[in-house]
């Protein structure tokens, strides 16, 4: 099928003389102004537009900015006899592609249309393999393609249609909780509640009351019965983060709890069940503090059903640059700026730091370097005074620091590729891209690997 085309010109002689013109290479429509050009895209899927800047009424200025707002906007392309470097200027900051004068040479034109819309399926194309990977490499908010942290998402998948405990590990910042959500969210207790506790923040008194409530009078200030998190939970998930905090009394009742499903509220004698999937997490060795005696042996193993060990960010580096991309999109969002690249030298740095904080921090740099970014890219100087100025005590391998986003692409079609036997139709439809998209990268890489080599 021929791209669509719609010429929108005030004089019918134009109009009719592009129109013959270019009908043998497009499916032309035409409209005489902003309001029947407006009237044609919602009827018609529009692939181009030519339109003229002056249209007697409103200009083609604000047709091209009224069809930049859509979802999928065609590809807009100014012509006049009025023409200067501001208009186009002008004309290119309310989303022209191109610009073009009048008299119109009608070759140079045809080529022109005809490589806006090259350009733009290959974007298109390039979105799609890069959601695919995104798809590929994520799992409820965790990105990464890392061995480590393979092995992290495929526990999960393993053990969230179970009901079995599971107990994270690893240090702050890590995504202990977002691996939790993951659990819960891959469960059959999907529909019902996920509650999390943050354990360390309160006292023994309010951890009790808070884990399994009170009844009125209890203690002082309980002036009416509360409903604690394990009634919350029931038919879903409690979350207990730093459970290495909890003190031995309270780690009784929660033994309880996993061993009968029972409890008492905090100052009544009734008995309560509950159905709760139980998952704990923790930044510190809870079998070291088993052997200090600080934590109850039996309840760690209750708890160590199936353990989950969340890695530092210095330990997978690989995944930083898809962290980046994605903290990037996010943080632009959040705070109403314009998309952000990472200058080479500040990419770099980013590699090249051991981050203490982990996903957490690197999270947070992303973001301060977006707010403070006066340009399109991110410079080394844009990001927090922690990285700026600092070597890191190690040093990345040159595979780390040249990874990117084409890397991970490039990956994902080999492995596929190795699964489907070389079969280039298998691939491309397990990829979910075209057999062209597939041959295309593939010759992309091809003389990616030559530049390499020169």
């Amino acid at each position: 099928m021929s791209p669509t085309l719609l010429i929108v010109d005030d004089e019918k002689n134009t109009r009719d003389g592009l129109r013959n013109a270019l009908s043998d290479a497009f499916e032309v429509y035409v409209a005489a102004d902003v309001d029947g050009a407006l009237q044609t895209i919602e009827s018609v899927p529009v692939d181009v537009i030519l339109t003229d800047l002056k249209l007697g009424g409103a200009d083609g200025m604000s047709l091209i900015q009224a069809v930049s707002k859509r979802s999928n906007p065609p590809i807009c392309i100014m012509m006049t006899a009025y023409g200067s470097v501001d208009t186009a200027v002008e004309a290119m900051k309310h989303g022209a592609y191109d610009f073009v004068t009048k008299p119109v040479n009608i070759d140079r034109l045809e080529m022109l249309i005809k490589r806006s819309i090259r350009e733009r399926n290959t974007s298109l194309e390039n979105k799609e393999l890069r959601s695919k990977v995104e798809r590929q490499f994520k799992i409820e908010g965790m990105i990464g393609h890392s061995p480590v942290m393979t092995e992290v998402f495929e526990t999960i998948k393993q053990v969230a249609p179970s009901r079995a405990t599971v107990l994270i590990q690893g240090e702050s910042g890590t995504g202990k909780e977002l691996a939790a959500h993951a659990i819960h969210h891959l469960s059959q207790r999907a529909k019902e509640k996920f509650v999390a506790v943050h354990c360390a923040a309160l006292t023994p008194e309010l951890l009790a009351s808070e884990l399994f409530g009170h009844e009125k009078g209890a203690f002082t200030g309980a002036h009416e019965r509360r409903i604690g998190r394990f009634e919350q939970a029931a038919g879903g998930t409690l979350f207990l983060d730093e459970i290495g905090e909890i003190d031995l009394s309270t780690q009784v009742k929660i033994l309880r709890v996993l061993g009968e499903r029972t409890f008492e509220r905090v100052g009544g004698g009734e008995t309560l069940s509950t159905d709760v999937r139980l998952i704990a997490a923790t930044n510190k060795d809870l079998s070291q503090l088993v052997a200090e005696g600080k934590f109850r042996e039996d309840l760690f193993f209750r708890l160590h059903v199936v353990p989950l060990t969340m890695p530092p960010l210095r330990d997978r580096k690989v995944d930083i640059p898809m962290l980046a991309e994605s903290f990037l999109k996010e943080s632009a969002l959040e705070n109403s700026k314009p998309h952000r690249e990472l200058s080479s030298e500040a990419m770099a740095r980013i590699l090249d730091y051991d981050w203490p904080g982990n996903v957490r921090e690197l999270r947070t740099a992303i973001e301060h370097g977006v707010v403070m970014s006066t340009s399109g890219q991110i410079g080394l100087r844009d990001l927090p005074s922690s990285l700026r100025g600092t070597t890191s005590q190690s040093v990345p391998s040159p595979a780390i620091s040249g990874l990117n986003i084409r890397d991970t692409e490039t990956n994902l079609i080999l492995k596929a590729l190795e699964s489907c036997g070389g079969n280039r139709s298998e691939a491309a439809e397990k990829l979910g891209i075209s057999r062209r998209t597939l041959h295309r990268r593939l010759n992309e890489m091809q003389l990616f690997k030559r530049a390499e080599k020169n």
